[in-house]
């Protein structure tokens, strides 16, 4: 019987560290037992013997824990895992994160366009060793994946944001904190340590509080701010409609903005200005739970809030500034005055707005129809990628969001052109089925599935992933 140097204790799922990657991993490990080759051992009843790579390490994780009787604690393929999702939380939380707008033809879409492709494997190379990471914006990661922006978290587990922070700094993949987070991001900063994190921004209509966020992204570390752009106006949601549910108008998902000082002080002149002319609302059941949930949403003690007047001013200073319908290419220029961090613009689907957001000077583009949440009949985003790709001509990073599933997709959006993904729902998902430690797995079978596929298609570098590698079906 062959026992292998360095192998892994029962359960442990984490994957090696990389020295120079800040917190970071990386798919391909230079240790001497992982150099060994699986076939000159043999496998024990107890324990699985590990190869290099994160799809490797994640399989024997899992298989050794099955020798004793214990399973992933959510679902490994993404439609089971919705499934789970949906049978744990109410309908509000599902319907707020599953939702997209209109008839959810976009979110289809999304997802059918992935359909359109088809990788070919090549055989017979050497693929024992595997080498995931990218580099963003002078760091390099070890995958090209980040967690996207998802707002108001708290629908879906109490620590929200803060969960899925911790769970992204355990295994080295970057944040995008949420314009709309349930926890302010000075909190999720110093749950990350030194990992690497990023701010997204909406374009509020005080440029006094924009500044604001920014220098508070800056001082939590963040690597990058990325501005979202089609969110101008919110999209037409119907599940949210159907269920008269807009989480920010309970309170939920303005984290950012109760703990800001700009911010706070509109809600106090706000508060101010209305006096005893603002009609309270109707004393309901659901009016009290409304009042409440504002309250705690307010810094500072219940019982004090419930009296106060504040917040529910702050809900309704958020839904009057949160976003502005008139920015335009103009004022990329003010932004770019006001932060050192790399900008990159979310939401890009034409290739004359991605040549156009080049020759404004912005750092990256983010390739997205959010999710489907905004615009029905949109194209997909995926169909959107090699258009954008071309137009910018590798003079920034473009990365992709809307359909990631699984590690296939990332291997196929990257063959396509993209620098790294941003993945959504299926973290949401699992923070909803079981916490910071759902988030972990999801991210981890994301990545060992890609670093799988990556292998098994005859390739061990990220940067060897080109449209060569793809049929259209």
């Amino acid at each position: 019987m062959c026992r292998m140097r360095g192998e892994f204790t029962e359960g442990h799922t984490g994957p090696s560290r990389v020295p120079g990657v800040s917190g970071g991993t990386r798919g391909a490990t230079t240790g001497p037992a992982h150099r060994q080759s699986a076939a000159t051992c043999v496998t024990t009843v107890v324990g699985v013997t590990s190869a290099a790579g994160t799809g490797r390490r994640r399989q024997d994780a899992v298989y050794r824990a099955g020798v004793y009787g214990r399973h992933p604690r959510v679902p490994t393929v993404y439609r089971a895992l919705a499934r789970e999702a949906r049978r744990r939380l109410d309908a509000r939380a599902y319907g707020y994160v599953a939702g997209g707008a209109g008839d959810e033809d976009t979110q289809r879409a999304d997802r059918a366009a992935f359909d359109r492709w088809a990788v070919v494997p090549r055989v017979l190379r050497d693929v024992s060793r595997r080498d995931t990471s990218v580099e963003l914006f002078g760091r390099r990661l070890p995958a090209p994946l980040l967690l996207g922006p998802v707002g108001a978290l708290e629908l879906v587990h109490p620590e929200a944001d803060l969960a899925v922070a911790r769970a992204a700094a355990s295994i080295g993949v970057p944040m995008v904190f949420s314009n709309q987070a349930s926890v302010p991001m000075e909190t999720t900063a110093a749950a990350m340590s030194d990992s690497p994190r990023w701010m997204q921004l909406y374009w509020s209509t005080s440029d006094e509080l924009v500044e604001s966020l920014l220098g508070r992204a800056e001082a939590s570390g963040c690597d990058a701010v990325v501005v979202t752009l089609d969110t101008t106006m919110l999209g037409w949601r119907p599940r949210d409609l159907d269920l008269g549910h807009l989480p920010f108008a309970l309170g939920k998902g303005i984290a950012q903005y109760t703990s800001d000082p700009v911010f706070r002080r509109l809600v106090e002149e706000r508060a101010a200005a209305a006096g005893a002319r603002d009609p309270q609302p109707r004393p309901t059941l659901a009016a009290v739970r409304a009042l409440v949930g504002m309250a705690r949403a307010w810094p500072g003690s219940l019982v004090e809030n419930l009296r106060s007047p504040l917040p529910r001013a702050a809900v309704e200073t958020f839904l009057s500034i949160y976003s502005r319908p008139s920015i335009t290419w103009a004022d990329l220029a003010w932004l770019r005055e006001r932060t050192r961090l790399p900008i990159v613009l979310k939401g890009v689907l034409h290739p004359d707005d991605a040549r156009r957001a080049v020759e404004e000077g912005v750092d990256g583009l983010v390739v997205s129809t959010h999710g489907g949440r905004q615009v029905d009949r949109s194209i997909a985003a995926l169909d959107a990628l090699p258009d954008v790709v071309d137009a910018v001509d590798d003079r920034v990073p473009v990365l992709f969001d809307s359909g990631i599933r699984s590690g296939a997709d990332v291997l196929v959006a990257v063959a396509l052109g993209a620098r790294a993904v941003l993945l959504g729902r299926p973290y949401a998902w699992g923070l909803g089925v079981a916490g910071e430690d759902g988030v972990r797995q999801v991210v981890e079978d994301v990545l060992g599935e890609f670093d799988l596929t990556l292998g098994l298609t005859g390739h061990t570098a990220v940067d060897q992933l080109t449209r060569e590698v793809l049929r259209r079906r």
